[in-house]
């Protein structure tokens, strides 16, 4: 270590590391604009000058690095002089529009003036005007006059999104932050160039002039979309949801969000929402009061009960949907006599699993990857911030493999993509093969060592963290348990973790509480292909969710009764009842992400209209039918009946990637999984308006891979 003097204290420092981080360290704040923990250091504000003695002039504290003994003065009137002049020149050409700019109350600049900056200023030259640009439905650069050219932007896309869809170009006076081509900022992590603007030069399109800062409510949740789980602030006006920020989370998220994280609250707002409880009669919706719609699908259930058996009734829930809302389904259809539920809804294959399907390993362990083989995953698109840590590790070194049945841009780079357009066992049955030759063992399956399988296996066989990862695909694959037993027994072979990145923000959780069949009742294909006289449909539209799509439809139409639970206006070809839900941002509940970390959260506004939680909705429908044990009074009661007090994470005991099913080559073709494209994930996303103009929303409407 070495030691300094920082402004009279002595502190420790890491050899290497900078006067900032230094300063960090022992909780000084020194003013900067375009140093960032999580970016490169540009020192091209020069915001942070600061004295150090010796030095014929002021410093910047991001880029001088310590030295044993160095003496730093951070508020001697050199070091303030020089920050005073710095300031001068910042504002010399910024636009005075503070009152109606969006980043005012929250503005580096704004707050940095008011301590740095002068009452007046020499400067009566024009100030310079910088063409707007547009670049998306998501960003706003409608005031790039503002820009102070920190480049946070510019580095946060090549070296964290790992596209540079923004450039500096000019020089002196003209120098601009543009596009270069006058393309759009397509990246899925775009909106976090919003966040690290210190000015108010890049804004929220879609939050542009809806409310000032400091009106604003902020209150945490997590992310309902992905199996990350991001950790995130709503901002709250008028009992609105106005916009999403990411809440800092160094094990989950980082500092980071995904776009259909931070844009997907417009479909809160929307006119597809559901307010009213509504019934299907003669042909025509009509809206009635909650007691009577659920009445009526009381009395239709226990009808239904009674002519057909308890094993014609089933739900499909959808994986999405927090973990009192998929318990208290499984009580409800448990309590009736059946056990037809159902959170798999994408899948091909429903084997019996050993135990609760995970990650493997620590989301924050795949920024140290040395190896990742991927299998079945569009892994930038599906799971955009697990994308971004491995991204991280491939700057260290690591070496990234992929097998899918098209090669996707990830936007790192990826040593060897093997495309396996069907068979996709055989070629995972190839690298075990390698694997084995490699090691003198015998191999599972007969499988050709081929160049690739060879280079798989000998970067699996090296260092220490590695991991197999299977995607989406994988998971939804016709033959997923034998893709996941070839998994196992490469990962076994060479000391690498093996797991699922999991799809949605309950995936976990559902498995944990039992959401799917345990006594042999129908899976989610048998509903749907019409095993139903009655459907509850929570949280999912079967058209988009599942596995068969628009003959789901067919599938769902030969049932008496289809009960659909959802905050929007959806099924309404199919459903007999709707019962509005609330979304997550209108009620209590709990995720469990794929590293197995239980989150709960709270509402953050109250439902709207005549929206009611879906655990109430739930448990008033199952004493109308009545079942017992279901007299919760609050969401913590039924998180606590479901898996106890003080739970953080999923039991140890019960995440479990082993299967015993025995992998076959069967040589037949395998039809292609069905995957949900990015901002096709689920039914808030789905309704974003925002997120449905993008350039990937468009590709996936088209047919391309999104």
């Amino acid at each position: 270590m070495v030691e300094i003097e920082l402004d009279g204290k002595k502190v420790e420092a890491t050899p290497g590391s900078m006067i900032m981080h230094a300063a960090e360290k022992a909780g000084t704040y020194i003013p900067h604009f375009c140093y960032h923990k999580k970016l490169s250091i540009a020192a091209n504000c020069r915001m942070c000058l600061v004295e150090v003695e010796k030095a014929p002039k002021p410093l910047p504290a991001c880029a001088t690095p310590v030295t044993q003994g160095m003496i730093v003065r951070t508020k001697s009137d050199k070091a303030i002089k020089a920050q005073q002049s710095v300031m001068e020149f910042l504002l010399i050409n910024h636009p005075l529009d503070c009152p109606i700019c969006d980043q005012g109350g929250e503005c580096q600049l704004q707050d940095l003036a008011v301590g740095y900056g002068g009452t007046s200023s020499r400067y009566d030259e024009e100030k310079r005007v910088v063409a707007h640009k547009e670049v998306g439905p998501l960003i706003s650069m409608e005031e790039m006059s503002r820009c102070i050219h920190c480049t946070r932007c510019l580095r946060f896309g090549q070296e964290v999104a790992g596209v540079m869809e923004l450039g500096m170009v000019n020089r002196g006076e003209h120098s601009e932050i543009t596009t270069v081509l006058g393309d759009t900022v397509d990246s899925e992590l775009s909106g976090n160039m919003i966040d690290l603007c210190p000015v108010g030069a890049l804004t929220s399109k879609p939050f542009r002039y809806s409310a000032r800062t400091w009106e604003l409510s902020r209150r945490k949740s997590v992310s309902p979309h992905d199996s990350t789980g991001a950790n995130l602030i709503v901002q709250v006006k008028n009992h609105k949801v106005m916009r999403v920020v990411p809440f800092e989370n160094e094990a989950i998220n980082e500092c980071w969000i995904a776009d259909r994280d931070r844009f997907s609250y417009e479909a809160l707002n929307s006119d597809e929402r559901l307010t009213q409880p509504m019934i299907k009669q003669g042909g025509e919706w009509k809206t009635v009061d909650w007691q009577t719609a659920l009445e009526y699908v009381a009395n239709g259930l226990k009808q239904i009960k009674e002519q057909h058996g308890a094993n014609s009734i089933g739900a499909l829930v959808s994986p999405h949907s927090t973990l009192e809302e998929l318990f208290l389904t499984g009580q409800l259809l448990r309590g009736i006599g059946s056990d037809n539920i159902d959170w798999r809804l994408r899948n091909a294959q429903f084997n019996v699993d050993e135990g609760v399907r995970w990650l493997g390993t620590s989301i924050a362990s795949l920024s140290e990857l040395q190896t990742a083989l991927v299998v079945g995953s569009n892994l930038r698109k599906d799971h955009p911030l697990f994308a971004q840590r491995i991204r991280q590790a491939t700057k260290k070194g690591a070496q990234v493999f992929a097998l899918n049945s098209k090669v996707y841009d990830w936007a790192m780079p990826v040593t060897a993509s093997v495309v396996a357009a069907q068979d996709w066992v055989q070629a995972l049955a190839d690298v075990a093969a390698a694997v084995a030759a490699a090691k003198g063992v015998q191999a599972p399956l007969a499988g050709q060592a081929n160049t690739e399988a060879q280079a798989i296996a000998q970067a699996l066989m090296v260092g220490e963290r590695k991991a197999v990862l299977l995607g989406n695909a994988a998971a939804h694959h016709a033959q997923a348990a034998e893709l996941l037993a070839l998994a196992n027994w490469i990962a076994g072979q060479t000391g690498a973790t093996v797991g699922y990145l999991t799809e949605a923000a309950n995936t976990v959780g559902a498995q944990w509480v039992k959401a799917q069949p345990q006594t042999g009742g129908l899976n989610a294909a048998q509903m749907i292909a019409g095993g139903l006289k009655a459907a509850i449909l929570l949280n999912n539209e079967p058209a988009f969710d599942t596995a068969a799509g628009q003959q789901a439809l067919q599938g769902l139409n030969k049932s008496e009764m289809v009960v659909t639970l959802s905050p929007f206006k959806a099924n309404m070809e199919i459903s007999d009842v709707l019962l509005p839900i609330a979304p997550f941002t209108e009620t209590s509940g709990t995720f469990v992400n794929a590293e197995g970390r239980v989150q709960s959260f709270h509402a953050v506004v109250k439902p709207l209209a005549e929206t009611r939680p879906a655990w109430k909705v739930l448990r008033v429908l199952a004493n109308l039918l009545g079942v017992q044990g279901v007299d919760y009074e609050s969401s913590q009661d039924v998180l606590t009946t479901a898996i106890g007090t003080g739970t953080n994470e999923v039991p140890a005991n019960v995440l479990s990637n082993a299967t015993k099913v025995a992998a076959q080559i069967t040589g037949e073709a395998v039809a292609e999984p069905a995957v949900a494209s990015i901002y096709q994930l689920d039914s808030i996303v789905r309704r974003a308006t925002s997120l449905q103009l993008t350039a990937d929303a468009r590709e996936a409407r088209q047919g391309g891979a999104a």
